[in-house]
């Protein structure tokens, strides 16, 4: 395991709210760095980074309209059904 050099210790420090990159000066290929929790979560098997179905992307429309009131509105009596 290598250990983060002061400057990167200084860049994981800033409040970007975005990861620090570390980029390799011999490629010019750049890395971000995470913490272990959040890769574990990223690369668990239960993650799942497919494509939505059009079924999730309707009921996700639905549930933003219902946040903002758009339940009592007849106009959109036409759409289908909530799932």
């Amino acid at each position: 395991m290598t250990e983060l050099t002061d400057r990167q210790i200084q860049a994981l420090n800033q409040p970007t709210g975005a990861p620090a990159r570390l980029v390799n000066p011999r490629t010019n290929e750049t890395f971000v760095l995470v913490p272990v929790e959040e890769y574990e979560r990223l690369t668990a098997e239960s993650y799942d980074d497919s494509p939505w179905t059009a079924e999730e992307r309707l009921s996700l429309a639905w549930k933003a309209g219902a946040g903002v009131g758009w339940d009592d509105m007849d106009e959109y009596d036409a759409l289908p059904e909530k799932s």
